[in-house]
C-alpha cells in the first residue's frame, strides 16, 4: 500500500516485511510494484514532478543496497518492483531481479506511457533481457511494455518460462489493461506471468495520487492448469500478498502435447517477430 512515510527506514521496514513473508512461504521469487518507491517522494517536499523523480533517483544506491541484503539475507529472488534512476542526465524507469547469491540484473521499460513522458520525462530502453536465476529463465516487462506481445513472444523465444509485470495504474481501466494483456501473453506463449501493483494513495504526491491493483499469478489455459488460468490473485485494492506454485515440468508437457500448442503451430513459413535496433541479451 502506498502511503505517506517519513523517512527511508520506515520504507526499508515496510520492504522487509513483505520479503519475509515471502520467505515464511518458501517463495523462491517476490515481485514488488511498479514505481512503489514514489512513495518517497511524500517525504521530499518536492512539489513539482519533473524535479521530485530526479530527487527520488538519488536514493538509487539505498534502494540496490536495500534489495540486495535481503534477498540474500531471505534467500529468495525479489523482482524489485522498478525504480527511477538517472543516467547521463536521463531518467529511465527501471526494473532489477535481486538474485539471492548477491548478483543483479535490471531491464529498463520500453515503452514510456503518455503520462510518464508529460509529467516525468521518462526516457525509454532498447533492450529486452532474459535472466537466468536458480529456478530457470526468467523476463520482466513493466506494465505498459506487457501491451505490446512482440516482446513477450521475443522473451519466451529465447527461454523465459515466467514473466514478470511490475505495474502502477491509478484507475481499473488502465489495470484491466495490463490484466488481460497478461493473461492473453499467458496463453499466446504458455508461459506463467506475474503482476504485481499499488494500491492505496499518496495524499501528499502530485501525479501519484490514487491508485487501483489487483496482483495476481496467471498460467496458459489448457487441462493442466487451474481451471480459470488462475494461479493466485487477491482482491482489488488490497494490501496483502498473493502466492502461488508454479510447476514449470507442466508447462513443459503442455508446450509438447497440450490440447493447444501455440508455440508449435505457429506459422513461421508465413510471419515472424523481427528485432530492428533493438538489442536483445
Amino acid at each position: 500500500m502506498m502511503k505517506k512515510i517519513d523517512s527511508f527506514d520506515e520504507f526499508y521496514t515496510q520492504v522487509e516485511y513483505y520479503v519475509n513473508v515471502a520467505a515464511d512461504f518458501g517463495s523462491d521469487f517476490v515481485c514488488f510494484p511498479e514505481i512503489f518507491t514514489t512513495q518517497l517522494m511524500s517525504f521530499l517536499e518536492e512539489k513539482r514532478p519533473d524535479q521530485a523523480v530526479r530527487r527520488l533517483a538519488t536514493y538509487t544506491e539505498q534502494y540496490i543496497d536495500l534489495f540486495t541484503e535481503l534477498a540474500v539475507r531471505y534467500n529468495v529472488n525479489i523482482i524489485g518492483g522498478s525504480h527511477f534512476v538517472e543516467e547521463d542526465g536521463d531518467i529511465y524507469n527501471v526494473a532489477y531481479l535481486f538474485r539471492r547469491d548477491g548478483t543483479i540484473e535490471k531491464q529498463y521499460k520500453i515503452h514510456a506511457t503518455p503520462n510518464e513522458r508529460k509529467w516525468w520525462g521518462i526516457a525509454e530502453g532498447n533492450e529486452v533481457h532474459v535472466f537466468d536465476t536458480d529456478c530457470g529463465k526468467i523476463a520482466i516487462q513493466i506494465c505498459y511494455d506487457i501491451e505490446f506481445p512482440e516482446l513477450a513472444r521475443i522473451a519466451v523465444d529465447k527461454g523465459a518460462n515466467i514473466i514478470f509485470i511490475p505495474f502502477c495504474t491509478d484507475d481499473r481501466q488502465g489495470y484491466l489493461r495490463v490484466r488481460y494483456c497478461a493473461q492473453a501473453r499467458a496463453v499466446e506463449n504458455q508461459v506463467y506471468t506475474v503482476i504485481a501493483g499499488t494500491v492505496g494513495n499518496l495524499t501528499h504526491v502530485e501525479n501519484m495520487d490514487i491508485q487501483y491493483a489487483q496482483s495476481g499469478i496467471f498460467a496458459p489455459s489448457d487441462f493442466a492448469f487451474a481451471r480459470d488460468g488462475i494461479v493466485g490473485e487477491c482482491d482489488a485494492n488490497i494490501d496483502t500478498v498473493v502466492v502461488g506454485d508454479v510447476d514449470l515440468e507442466i508447462l513443459r508437457r503442455s508446450r509438447n502435447s497440450g490440447s493447444v500448442r501455440q508455440l508449435r503451430d505457429r506459422r513461421r513459413d508465413l510471419y515472424r517477430v523481427e528485432l530492428k535496433g533493438l538489442k536483445f541479451n
